[in-house]
């Protein structure tokens, strides 16, 4: 079967790779849609000896497709049955693990697309416990959901008890993530929303799921953050960008008892200090989430009025497009998700 790989440090191509085969336990999937994420990029750039992962493996992390076959011990999915995969394969036996907090599992380290073979190819084998029933979800568009929506739901959760009715929570970037966060901060909390963003048409967007009031990302931007949270700062803060100039706007407004999420892979940096964290205030560095939690996010993206739903932004590519997908993700002219279509 035809696959996208990494063939060898910063040398990604197409491949003939052999048909997986289900063991028990396991189910074959056909891949509908496979997102592509920022990460990936990480994966196509870094020269041999940075990442802790051999070559060549099949890229792609985030998958949704339909069951096409499934092996013994699996008795409550049937061929043609719509699934979400999970981007990890956690062991369930660690102390993660057995916390619920498989997200953290000691396996973790590599993935579906990170080290294993991932989505970007006909089919992919999982376990049964790593699949989600997406129901009336299309999984030629969900597939984002499995990284892009989960990542960002399981932020949300860290800082939801920090909530009250009259909270107010900056989300930094609506981008592939920041877009989910704000509308499951919309379904979820009655908080009010102040988005930042840099491209006028992600600031639209951010209005249309949800925001309450969206700032233009750029200079002065942590004074500007300042007048709209007002002078008690804000009750959570979620960095979905992660540059110094916004960590810093994350960490100084973010409130007494807050929380600010560091999420985007910026790799900025931020004075800790007396007199620019407020008391008691959280900052931490979410990874994923659980199965359970993508669980959690299936359900709450099915099609529903009296909520309004969830949008899922795509731009689909045929999978011969992959390459160009991939460049679209870099230049940034992407207004969503980037999904390959594997299976056409």
């Amino acid at each position: 079967m035809p696959a996208y790989r990494l063939l060898d440090w910063q040398q990604p191509g197409f491949a003939e790779v052999p048909v997986p085969e289900p063991g028990p336990g396991d189910v074959r999937v056909r891949v509908a849609g496979v997102g592509l994420c920022h990460s990936d990029v990480l994966f196509l750039d870094s020269p041999a000896g940075v990442l802790p992962y051999d070559v060549p493996f099949t890229l792609g992390h985030e998958i949704a497709g339909w069951v096409d076959e499934v092996g013994t011990e699996v008795d409550d999915l049937a061929a043609g049955d719509a699934v979400a995969v999970a981007c990890m394969s956690p062991c369930g036996m660690c102390r993660y693990c057995v916390r619920g907090a498989d997200n953290y599992c000691v396996d973790n380290w590599r993935g579906r697309g990170f080290g294993r073979d991932g989505g970007l190819a006909t089919f992919i084998v999982a376990r049964r416990k790593e699949l989600v029933p997406l129901g009336s979800l299309d999984p030629a568009v969900a597939a984002p959901l499995t990284d892009a929506g989960a990542t960002s739901y399981h932020a949300v959760q860290r800082v939801r008890p920090k909530l009250r009715d009259d909270s107010t929570v900056v989300v930094i970037g609506v981008g592939g993530l920041g877009a989910y966060a704000v509308q499951w901060l919309r379904l979820q909390t009655t908080a009010r929303i102040v988005a930042v963003e840099a491209r006028e048409v992600r600031m639209k967007a951010a209005e249309t799921l949800g925001a309450h009031e969206v700032l233009l990302a750029g200079d002065g931007l942590s004074r500007r953050l300042r007048e709209a949270v007002g002078p008690d700062g804000a009750d959570a803060v979620l960095d979905f960008v992660g540059t110094d100039q916004t960590l810093n706007a994350a960490i100084r407004n973010a409130a007494t008892l807050g929380s600010v999420a560091i999420v985007g892979q910026g790799f900025g940096t931020a004075p800790v200090r007396w007199g620019q964290l407020a008391h008691d205030c959280d900052v931490f560095i979410p990874q994923g989430a659980t199965i359970a939690e993508l669980h959690e996010v299936v359900a709450l993206a099915q099609p529903r009025t009296s909520t309004g739903g969830v949008t899922i932004e795509v731009e689909q590519f045929a999978f011969a497009d992959t390459p160009t997908a991939y460049a679209r993700l870099r230049d940034g002219s992407l207004n969503g998700r980037a999904v390959v279509l594997p299976a056409g």
